[in-house]
């Protein structure tokens, strides 16, 4: 594979001895550094596709690499081994295992769609890089992200009452993720809360809490809903070649 940046070339790649002499020529140290050859175990020509297929993935065959994305990238700022260039790259030439050693910090984009509005071609990179990471959950490589037990907790409670009660959201997400509620940060917001708003909207909060009230004639909306869902799931899998859940009908 051709490497178009130095920073792409991986350290646990990089061989480097610390003494070595070759026909009489000392070449210790930097001078003895190479790339460590490596075999690709799994290609995967159809990933392109199966991303693309993806909500978010469809544009993804206009990029032309200019790193626009990456250059604009607030996550990249931080950590510079999170790059939406490179991975559209492997993407399209459907270097799957290649794409696999980064599985783990994929789902870390935070959606500021700075790399979408810096984009020439209507890629859309955000999308791309959020359809990236469900293909990593529907293969099984990764386990839901924070990210995505979030917003699952989210759409499930818009789903069976069509209101949000946002203790609830939060409190179902600690509990999904495994995280304890005492946390200094969010016992410092309630707190801060329960100072400052009225106690009539604090009455309101808490009966919200109790008794779920769900919107007007919502039945039917959520039905609808919910077989947008089911058809969205299975085209999903679909589209990987997957075999459907049990609880596709």
């Amino acid at each position: 594979m051709p490497i178009h940046e130095k920073s792409l070339i991986r350290k646990e790649d990089l061989v480097t001895h610390e003494r070595l002499t070759l026909e009489g020529v000392d070449v210790s140290g930097d001078w003895s550094t190479f790339i460590q050859p490596r075999v690709l175990t799994n290609y995967n020509e159809r990933m392109e596709q199966e991303i693309a297929a993806l909500p978010g993935g469809e544009g993804i065959h206009r990029c032309w690499q200019c790193g626009s994305c990456t250059n604009s990238c607030t996550v990249n700022a931080i950590n510079p081994d999170f790059n939406p260039r490179y991975w559209i790259y492997l993407i399209r030439l459907g270097m799957e295992s290649e794409l696999l050693r980064d599985k783990d910090i994929v789902w870390q984009c935070v959606s500021c769609n700075k790399c979408t509005y810096a984009c020439p071609r209507d890629v859309n990179p955000e999308g791309v890089m959020k359809a990236t990471a469900h293909w990593l959950e529907l293969k099984g490589y990764t386990k839901p992200s924070p990210a995505a037990e979030f917003d699952a907790e989210f759409s499930e409670q818009v789903f069976a009452t069509g209101r949000i009660e946002e203790g609830r959201v939060l409190r179902n997400f600690f509990t999904r993720t495994g995280q304890k509620l005492n946390q200094p940060w969010l016992v410092a917001l309630v707190q801060g809360l329960v100072r400052r708003l009225p106690l009539g909207y604090l009455l309101r909060l808490g009966q919200a809490a109790v008794l779920r009230p769900r919107a007007r004639r919502w039945s039917g909306a959520r039905a609808g809903i919910e077989e947008y869902v089911r058809e969205r799931r299975a085209a999903d899998r679909r589209a990987l070649a997957l075999a459907p859940e049990e609880t596709e009908p």
